[in-house]
């Protein structure tokens, strides 16, 4: 497969800047992949898609205030650095800017001193490993100090940070969004709850490398960024229940999907407890474990997240979708609308 088979022009004005006043009037656009219909509809209306024994998964990652403005301690030089996975004893794997000025042993300081990074690694990509050195509690010196690291097709600033949160957002560690999550009120899950579908959590942090863009021109050459995901055993009981019965598994985002079809690929179809890292690809002519149904939002032009949605309803199904929300201005991206994709069964 070459990248240019999940290109597609987007005007740059439909790219949504800001979020919606209110999370679940944004648009949704159902796709049926069996006879390849596309419905308009509103995002309160998921409810419809769900039944009685059915459950949807979602993921409770909170997002980091994961960018830091500090200065370099021996010139004063302005340095960002972006936290993207903690590596454990206070060292992080980060991104730097501008990456040539950090050197091995590279000291920077950040809110008058209170924090302090020094480098102790360089990677590719303008990334570093820093040890982070402090008094008091690092995510509390965290909140007061960093900013919402929000993707960097958004150029407007959010008023609000909760909103790059979802309403049920609970563990530390992510670098970006669950953005399908995003369009959940508590009002909205607590009808779904009561029409009888279980609500069910798990955990994976996202990391930059969602926003990397594939920088092969065959799609098979690409690799995939590791992510670190949970699912406890309650939650792997109930999604075992829910199989079971014959409900099915929705998943709300890409990365409730790379969880449990990880998880699906390592215990042959059984869904069980399990924590780890993943670096899961999937793409046209996966074969599909877990999941039965998803929403997700709008993604960019030749993204693996692109190919993620093709792997499930097909890609010309999927650029046919995508060019019908085009002509109908949907917003799209983090703040965008969203789409739900039925089963294929």
């Amino acid at each position: 497969m070459n990248i240019n088979d999940f290109d597609f022009d987007l005007p740059e004005e439909l790219i949504a800047q800001t979020p919606l006043e209110k999370r679940s009037e944004s648009r949704l656009l159902v796709l049926d992949p069996k006879d390849h219909g596309l419905q308009d509809k509103h995002f309160y209306d998921i409810i419809d898609e769900l039944n009685a024994g059915d459950a949807l998964v979602l993921n409770n990652t909170r997002v980091l205030p994961a960018r830091l403005h500090g200065e370099r301690a021996h010139t004063g030089g302005h340095i960002e650095l972006l936290l993207l996975k903690d590596l454990g004893g206070n060292r992080w794997e980060t991104l730097a800017k501008p990456a040539r000025k950090m050197k091995v042993g590279e000291e920077v300081t950040f809110g008058d001193g209170r924090l302090k990074a020094v480098v102790l690694e360089l990677l590719e990509h303008g990334g570093r490993i820093v040890e982070f050195k402090y008094e008091g509690i690092f995510l509390e010196i965290l909140e007061s100090l960093g900013e919402m690291p929000l993707p960097p097709y958004i150029h407007e600033q959010l008023e609000d940070q909760e909103r790059y949160q979802t309403v049920y957002a609970k563990e530390n560690g992510s670098a970006a969004a669950p953005t399908a999550g995003l369009h959940y009120t508590p009002e909205l899950l607590e009808k779904i709850a009561a029409k009888g579908v279980k609500i069910v959590e798990l955990t994976l942090h996202v990391g930059l490398g969602t926003f990397r863009p594939v920088s092969v021109d065959n799609v098979d050459e690409h690799h995939m960024h590791s992510e670190f995901y949970r699912l406890t055993e309650e939650a792997a009981a109930e999604l075992r229940a829910v199989k079971a019965a014959g409900g099915k598994i929705v998943a709300s985002g890409t990365t409730s999907i790379r969880t449990l079809e990880t998880i699906g690929s390592k215990f042959d179809g059984d869904i069980q407890a399990d924590s780890g890292w993943t670096d899961i690809f999937i793409k046209p002519g996966y074969d599909w474990k877990v999941v039965d149904a998803f929403n997700t939002n709008f993604h960019l032009p030749k993204s693996t997240l692109v190919m993620l949605v093709a792997a499930f309803a097909g890609r010309d199904f999927v650029l046919e979708a995508y060019q019908h929300a085009i002509d109908e201005r949907y917003r799209f991206f983090s703040f965008g609308d969203a789409m739900f994709v039925r089963t294929r069964k």
